[in-house]
């Protein structure tokens, strides 16, 4: 066999480890962007179950029975409540909800609007309908983002595979008037008794009894006679 010239042979390894370094250049810089693209083919319930910071957003969800909405292909907008949102309601408000799942789909409801919304989109005064169906009202000045002159934008446009979350730092109530209460009972809170019912039933008691005693003789002496 014949000998490689060692011209040749220092050309073919410098060759051989420019191809290596320029391989391995494109797969570092390629796993960021791979990376980047599984993260937004997740949806929306799979986002925030993944950030770490939804944890009793993502009960409440699914105990709303709303999972399959939000992991359908919308797109939706979320205003996302962290789980320091949900700490700052009254104590026991959040198990009470819990045990209410349709007063729980009224108010998660109320942070979903139909479509996806951008940060870039939102000026002040803007008004969206959300889908439970009161509008959403949003502020902007001074550098933040407000929804309803109370929850502030802490993070916006966190991307997913049906729609974008923005992160707030307050749980929004719908009003009144739209299906749900503007403000929520606590826990093993028991219902007042409305004191008009009871009287009239009382009075149709003592109305009755009245009337019992007043025939009773009259009948007696028709039995007799």
């Amino acid at each position: 066999m014949r000998n490689v010239p060692a011209s040749i042979a220092r050309r073919a390894t410098r060759w051989l480890a420019l191809s290596f370094a320029a391989a391995l250049a494109v797969t570092i810089f390629a796993l960021p962007s791979a990376a980047s693209a599984q993260a937004q083919q997740r949806d929306i319930v799979d986002t925030a179950v993944g950030a770490g910071q939804f944890t009793t957003l993502a009960k409440a969800v699914q105990a709303a029975g709303l999972v399959d909405t939000l992991k359908g292909p919308g797109p939706f907008t979320v205003f996302a409540p962290t789980d320091a949102a949900f700490a700052k309601l009254p104590p026991g408000t959040v198990d009470s909800l819990l045990a209410n799942p349709a007063q729980l789909r009224a108010v998660l409801t109320y942070h979903v609007v139909p479509g996806r919304v951008m940060a870039n989109q939102v000026t002040n005064g803007l008004s969206a309908n959300s889908v439970q169906g009161a509008p959403l009202t949003f502020q902007v000045g001074g550098g933040s983002v407000k929804v309803n002159n109370s929850a502030t934008v802490t993070q916006a446009d966190v991307m997913a595979s049906n729609g974008v979350i923005h992160v707030i730092d307050t749980v929004l109530l719908p009003p009144a008037s739209q299906g749900a209460p503007s403000q929520l009972p606590r826990a093993g809170e028991a219902d007042v008794l409305n004191p008009l019912p009871m009287a009239l039933a009382g009075l149709a008691l003592l109305l009755i009894g009245g009337m019992a005693m007043l025939y009773s003789p009259l009948l007696a002496r028709s039995r007799r006679g």
